[in-house]
């Protein structure tokens, strides 16, 4: 009975992962004991967790042109018991780092609803971000996905993390609180498909906020050697390599979005 059950509960968890997870979750290119990650499964989207980083070393989550536009009012923050760790609210106050989404708000809002939104604000979803990046140039990547390439091409997966400094002590004591300061956060873009297209970008910490999103253009090979990541395993190796190594597969029009303002 309890083989049954968990084989049951084993092809639900799948079944949920693989819905927010276009051609395979995310895994490690060498997985070793410092690498070990706990994925999390929330409302919308799913976190990759570091007990070691004490931070989300990815979330995943598709997006559709067809959700609800009318998001309620924006929820508190809260802690995530999952974690272990004591990342709590406060954990960064009178840091000068931001809560930085990796999931953001508004699309989970628009993508999965209230709840999906509510569990944008687990702290398990956040990392320490500056605010000129936070505030200004991520915000604005994330307004030309939502408002710009979902519109256009209708489905997207979107996948989103922290680039971290090598581990060493140095790395381990670079922290706010428990929680590991990124150097670099990245976001990978693709529109699924049986041709589909990819743009991908790494935006450091020590941004001005009204540069042109071009200028953090990369392939996802660039973000792979960064993060030592193994992003969309499932796709067919015939198609990875050629695929994964050019910054930007498909026409996403980035001259007419790269310098709009930011929404704030």
């Amino acid at each position: 009975m309890v083989v049954a059950g968990a084989a049951v509960w084993h092809t639900t968890e799948q079944g949920y992962r693989e819905r927010m997870s276009w051609m395979g979750v995310t895994e490690w290119q060498q997985p070793n004991p410092l690498t070990f990650t706990r994925g999390l499964r929330n409302h919308g989207y799913l976190v990759g967790w570091s007990d070691i980083r004490v931070g989300a070393l990815w979330s995943s989550y598709m997006l559709t042109e067809d959700g609800n536009t009318s998001i309620g009012p924006r929820p508190e923050f809260r802690r995530d018991w999952r974690t272990l760790w004591p990342v709590t609210t406060d954990s960064y106050s009178g840091s000068g780092y931001d809560r930085g989404h990796l999931a953001p708000n508004y699309a989970m809002a628009v993508t999965g609803g209230e709840s999906a939104q509510d569990d944008s604000f687990l702290m398990s979803n956040m990392l320490p971000q500056k605010p000129n990046l936070n505030r200004q140039l991520w915000q604005r990547l994330e307004a030309v996905v939502m408002d710009h390439f979902l519109p256009r091409f209708g489905r997207l997966q979107v996948i989103t993390g922290p680039v971290y400094a090598p581990l060493s002590l140095n790395s381990l004591l670079d922290r706010v609180g428990f929680v590991e300061v990124p150097e670099a956060f990245y976001k990978i873009i693709v529109v699924p498909g049986d041709t589909p297209l990819a743009v991908a970008f790494i935006m450091p910490q020590d941004v001005r906020g009204d540069e042109s999103l071009k200028d953090y253009l990369v392939s996802i090979d660039e973000v792979e050697a960064r993060t030592g990541l193994n992003f969309l395993p499932g796709l067919p190796e015939n198609q990875e390599a050629a695929w994964e190594a050019s910054a930007g597969v498909g026409d996403w029009e980035l001259s007419k979005v790269a310098t709009l303002p930011s929404r704030f």
